[in-house]
């Protein structure tokens, strides 16, 4: 195959079935790939995709990290935070938020974190006990990163339910539809108005010990959030925390549901949770591609590439690359992956979320193998999300058995 031949679609339904043998290929025969037609480059191996994410001079974050046009400009840290910056913005910006975006916090959140798991694991095995085919994404999975991250933001228990079909809304893409639809825009719309009514309640009222109260108190030598900057930082937090941590707890039912060998002894010994959630965000990552605009001249594989040119790098690529994993292709819960795992990037806009994001699925999965003896999932009647960026299910029917 010639590398003409060879394509990468972020929006193509094949690859979102399988993204992996696309990949090898780009490895192999493409390292630095060019896609004419949408407009972009791509690094795919492991190390190259290492270095790009910590290169944030030279491959810039200001105008978003997708290449949806829609959400891709100057204006994109309206909704993407300090994830749309470079410093030094991105800096002051992300230093105010870990003020109140403390790992303490979210340490101190685990027991609710754990509370709110039991809450939808019982709705949902009890219907399963009853013989019932269980949705685990709509059931359980789809449910609890939101819930969670309104009960960090302080959202009323009775608003969580709304608030969590405005941000499955500011999601979904139908088929061939490669930029942000109307429906989209406006359930972003009202999760914004609906956070600003939040933050404009704590201004008016006692602050709470919520993070939306913490945000409005962060202060450095005087330096505070604006309004906008919070509710910047609050969309962020459902776009990037909610998604992916989502796709997360399907992707580990789901590959554990393929590898029943390497699930064995995570029944057998709960502490191996941790090490399935690792591999799962190794071997099927939630965010599998970024982009970067180029700042400046930069020269890879001798090529020179333009300034103002998109460059996507590709975790999910570099996280199959047997340069650097051994039978990258094989799911081994417990394999040593350490530092080489890039499913919350690396250098300086490594993911303020990855302890959040860790913690729910550990709690999560834990929780859920504390109640069950086995499941299955119900393969022909999954149905997988469709993005440019994420991969995941948005449909797992499962059937299981209860302990």
């Amino acid at each position: 195959m010639t590398v003409s031949e060879i394509l990468l679609d972020p929006y193509d339904y094949a690859f979102h079935e399988d993204p992996y043998p696309y990949y090898r290929r780009l490895r192999d025969d493409a390292p630095l790939y060019r896609n004419e037609e949408l407009g972009f480059w791509a690094l795919s191996r492991h190390q190259d995709v290492l270095t790009g994410f910590r290169n944030s001079t030279t491959l810039s974050n200001k105008f978003g990290v997708s290449l949806d046009p829609a959400s891709r400009g100057p204006h994109a840290s309206k909704t993407m935070s300090f994830l749309a910056m470079d410093d030094p913005a991105h800096l002051r910006l992300r230093t105010l938020v870990s003020k109140g975006f403390t790992p303490r916090r979210i340490r101190e959140l685990e027991p609710r974190v754990t509370e709110i798991a039991v809450r939808h694991l019982d709705t949902m095995l009890e219907k399963a006990a009853g013989g019932e085919t269980v949705d685990y994404v709509d059931e359980f999975a789809g449910k609890l990163p939101m819930d969670v991250i309104s009960e960090l933001m302080g959202v009323p228990e009775a608003d969580r339910t709304q608030v969590r079909a405005w941000a499955d809304g500011v999601m979904h893409r139908d088929e061939g539809v490669t930029d942000v639809p109307p429906a989209a825009i406006e359930a972003s719309l009202n999760l914004i108005v609906y956070y600003q009514e939040m933050v404009a309640q704590r201004r008016r009222e006692t602050l709470t010990d919520d993070l939306t109260s913490a945000l409005l108190e962060a202060e450095i030598d005087g330096d505070r959030l604006t309004d906008d900057e919070i509710l910047g930082f609050m969309f962020l937090m459902v776009i990037a925390g909610n998604e992916t941590t989502t796709k997360l707890l399907a992707n580990a039912a789901f590959w554990g549901h393929r590898n029943p060998d390497q699930l064995d002894p995570v029944y057998a010994d709960l502490s191996r949770v941790a090490p399935w959630v690792e591999e799962t965000l190794r071997y099927d990552t939630s965010s599998q591609i970024l982009a970067r605009t180029v700042s400046g001249d930069l020269t890879l594989y001798d090529t020179v590439i333009p300034d103002g040119d998109i460059v996507l790098l590709l975790p999910g690529s570099a996280h199959r690359d047997e340069r650097v994993f051994e039978r990258p292709d094989d799911f081994l819960i417990g394999r040593d992956i350490g530092s080489k795992l890039m499913s919350f990037g690396s250098g300086a806009h490594f993911c303020l979320g990855a302890h959040l994001a860790r913690m729910e699925a550990r709690v999560a999965l834990t929780e859920l193998f504390t109640r069950i003896r086995g499941y299955e999932v119900d393969e022909d009647n999954a149905v997988r999300v469709h993005s440019s960026n994420v991969r995941g299910f948005a449909h797992l029917p499962i059937d299981v058995r209860v302990r």
